[in-house]
């Protein structure tokens, strides 16, 4: 269960994208499986070697511009990162009722903004598979700043572009780095994502309370309208 939110105090609505309105299966498949293979294939060795060279590389980026970033990708690593995720695209979906969520969202009158460390073109290919786009007032990668969301400059960045007042903001991201950092700067109301990979089960959102349905959501946001 997630706590009972103050709707009437919120204005904005902060929303990630992968994990949280679309399943990360996709990305998990990509960065996980399928780049590993490409890269065993590439180099000529087994897919266990190459997850054990590619993993100290992995975590020397980790949650910083780089690791969200598909040119990086593409010359580190000589792949083509944008047309390997092309061939897999299938397997980009919405996670279940995100757009029901959406929908209730912008009939209760929230300001919807969509903030991703996703690369533009990664943006791009999922905004081309589900239609997201016309559910929020703005569409803003973090490339769009230099600095992913786990840095406070992201935030400070983001509160000169939307002039919105942190105190009266909701942000549901399952990264728990990105949940920190929007705390530290302030975000009064925080929400984690129990399952964001719907292959891998729920994971443990530690000191946040998580979305386990968005229909508990549309029903405590249509229960303030009513």
């Amino acid at each position: 269960m997630i706590a009972t939110l103050p709707w009437s105090e919120i204005d904005t609505v902060l929303l990630d994208m992968d994990g949280t309105l679309l399943d990360l299966h996709f990305d998990n498949h990509f960065w996980l499986d399928l780049l590993p293979r490409r890269y065993a294939e590439l180099h000529g060795i087994s897919p266990a070697m190459a997850e054990l060279e590619l993993a100290p590389l992995f975590n020397a980026h980790q949650g910083q511009l780089n690791w969200y970033c598909l040119d990086f990708w593409t010359r580190e690593l000589n792949l083509p990162i944008r047309e390997m995720k092309r061939e897999i695209a299938d397997l980009i979906a919405l996670r279940p009722a995100a757009e029901d969520f959406l929908a209730a969202l912008r009939q209760a009158g929230k300001r919807v903004v969509l903030i991703t460390n996703a690369h533009r073109d990664s943006l791009s290919l999922k905004l081309e598979r589900v239609e997201l786009a016309p559910w929020f007032d703005r569409l803003i990668s973090s490339h769009d700043y230099g600095y992913p969301k786990e840095h406070e400059q992201f935030w400070f960045a983001l509160q000169s572009d939307l002039a919105f007042d942190p105190a009266s903001a909701l942000f549901i991201d399952d990264s728990l780095p990105v949940l920190r950092s929007a705390r530290t700067f302030g975000v009064a109301h925080l929400l984690a994502i129990r399952e964001p990979d719907s292959r891998r089960g729920p994971k443990d959102t530690e000191e946040f309370f998580a979305v386990d349905d968005y229909l508990d959501l549309i029903r405590s946001l249509q229960g303030l309208e009513g």
